[in-house]
């Protein structure tokens, strides 16, 4: 059993697939993911790929604050992922609701609706902090550590 969690753990830090979900931002956070997933960042070395449905994907990356109206969303698709799955918050909105915080659509962060991996601060984060937030996630699951949630 433990061969079997060790080949699972090795798949998926050499190639991690990501679903980004927007919750309602000014999408400047939305644009420094996707410039993340460009040719000049290069994160296809880690074998990060884009994937376009939660099925198949292993990381959700999350910005933007959760708002009333997105939180059911947020939660179905989450819990269509398989296991072993992790989340990623990227931009202060998404890790506390940032400007948002306090409005009467907005619950907060994500880690209000579904539990968070990383965090991943800044208004909008640079691509190369979204990187290196990836690749620590991805270096924490090589050395054995888990998600911090009581999975394995």
């Amino acid at each position: 059993m433990a061969l079997l969690s060790r080949l699972r753990t090795w798949a998926l830090t050499r190639s991690p697939w990501i679903l980004h979900f927007n919750t309602g931002a000014c999408n400047a956070c939305d644009i420094e993911v996707l410039a993340a997933l460009t040719p000049r960042f290069d994160v296809e070395r880690f074998g990060i790929l884009l994937k376009g449905s939660p099925r198949h994907a292993d990381i959700l990356v999350v910005t933007g604050p959760v708002t009333r109206q997105c939180a059911p969303r947020l939660r179905r698709i989450y819990e269509q992922m398989p296991e072993p799955k992790f989340v990623i918050a990227v931009g202060t909105c998404a890790c506390s609701g940032g400007a948002f915080q306090g409005c009467y659509g907005v619950l907060g962060g994500v880690d209000k609706v579904i539990p968070v991996d990383m965090y991943i601060p800044g208004c909008p984060p640079r691509p190369d902090a979204i990187v290196e937030g990836i690749a620590k996630l991805l270096e924490k699951l090589r050395r054995g550590g888990s998600s911090g949630r009581g999975r394995e």
